[in-house]
């Protein structure tokens, strides 16, 4: 998932949240056993009610408990890990955020899927999702929802059939001008920066570094970056280079902006005006080159078992429950959260839940991971080093600036 940095103040609090949590123990050897669930706070309800719905198909087996984490991805990732590194047993399963794997792997935080275990975690998948789930040979974790970015525009702006890649896009705001002739798309310097790139180099058939670490980049990253430079100086907003999901949501609304790229969670609030609703278009993700698709990173959060947990069997148990249809259909009713089976797509409870459901699944088909690496947050940061601010991106400067940050942080030797 991605969201927006909150305060060192509030980490701590829900650090000390955490803390409490854990004093509390399992249920002993009266009653079903507790098997912890360390996940994001989902507004919806939809983690809750997945929980409640395993715990009584249990038959008194187990009763799932969730620990809600923050919704920032940074914050979860740091509580969690801290937990982990002290060995602590009180987590049973983990909801991971789709960059973890290979770090909680490499650390023997998390035990992999093997046998059952992994066709449960597999078993219509949609294929391009596994990325994130595997490393090294192995499958860690099992994706349980999803996301992908979607090109939304206003149809009384747009005139006519959506652009088909962003050098079209860039033209087609140019053209309409003014106030409302704008790109939003996520510039400020965290990880939505990160994303926005590597969907680039792989649109453009490259990636930024391969499964051992070395630096990839080449013609398709300059591509990439000469694009993020066009959007900024030819037809970003304002405040481009501050601008992120939720702000970014609220820029195009406001504005009645020409065309934004960001994730479904916008439909829902956009819909609670019919009139704004009416008016809103939905389209692929445009792609780099004419008459290629577009190969979209993905989102999304996975399910991995502690290695300290105390209950791994029972975890496993859970986990696989956790991953049913019926779940994934409520977090996408509940949370708008994208389901990761790919037969769900063609359900009427997921049409409803998302009326561009065909587009989103045809998205994460074509769709790319983040680089699978224990030392990604290094990457990520080192491409944010090069890229921030889009508006003075030099295509070729910035690139081979990148090239030397990401051999510095190969090395531990960045920051």
């Amino acid at each position: 998932m991605l969201w927006g940095r909150t305060s060192a103040l509030v980490a701590t609090l829900a650090l000390a949240a955490l803390a409490a949590a854990g004093c509390g123990g399992s249920s002993g050897d009266k009653g079903p056993t507790d098997v912890k669930w360390y996940v994001f706070k989902e507004p919806g309800g939809a983690f809750d009610a997945a929980a409640a719905k395993c715990s009584k198909e249990s038959n008194g087996k187990y009763q799932v408990k969730v620990v809600a984490l923050p919704t920032d991805s940074d914050q979860q990732r740091e509580l969690v890990a801290r937990r982990l590194a002290a060995e602590d047993k009180d987590i049973d399963i983990i909801g991971m955020d789709v960059n973890w794997t290979a770090e909680f792997a490499e650390a023997k935080w998390i035990v992999p899927w093997t046998g059952p275990n992994q066709q449960a975690a597999e078993k219509g998948t949609i294929p391009a999702l596994l990325a994130s789930a595997q490393y090294k040979g192995q499958t860690w974790v099992a994706p349980f929802t999803t996301n992908t970015q979607l090109l939304f525009y206003h149809k009384d702006v747009v005139k006519g059939p959506p652009p088909q890649t962003w050098d079209e896009m860039i033209q087609q705001a140019q053209k309409i001008g003014g106030d409302k002739g704008k790109i939003v798309v996520q510039g400020r310097r965290y990880e939505g920066l990160v994303v926005w790139f590597n969907t680039l180099v792989a649109s453009a058939g490259g990636e930024i570094v391969d499964k051992d670490g070395n630096t990839k980049l080449g013609p398709p990253a300059e591509k990439a970056a000469q694009i993020m430079h066009d959007v900024a100086t030819k037809a970003g907003t304002p405040s481009i280079s501050n601008e992120k999901e939720d702000t970014g949501k609220d820029t195009f609304k406001a504005g009645d902006l020409a065309f934004m790229v960001n994730y479904p969670f916008v439909y829902a609030d956009i819909a609670k005006d019919k009139k704004a609703l009416a008016n809103l278009g939905v389209a692929r993700y445009p792609s780099v080159t004419p008459g290629q698709p577009s190969h979209v990173t993905f989102g999304g959060i996975n399910l991995g078992v502690s290695k300290f947990s105390k209950h791994q069997s029972l975890a496993f148990e859970a986990a696989k429950c956790l991953l049913q249809p019926e779940n994934q259909i409520v977090a996408s009713e509940k949370g708008g959260l994208a389901p990761t089976q790919e037969s769900l797509y063609d359900t009427p409870r997921i049409k409803k839940a998302f009326p561009f459901a065909d587009i989103m699944q045809a998205t994460l088909k074509d769709g790319v991971a983040r680089p699978v690496l224990p030392t990604y947050s290094d990457v990520s940061l080192a491409i944010q080093d090069a890229l921030h601010p889009p508006g003075s991106i030099d295509p070729v400067g910035s690139i081979k600036t990148l090239v030397e940050n990401l051999k510095k942080a190969k090395e531990g030797k960045l920051f």
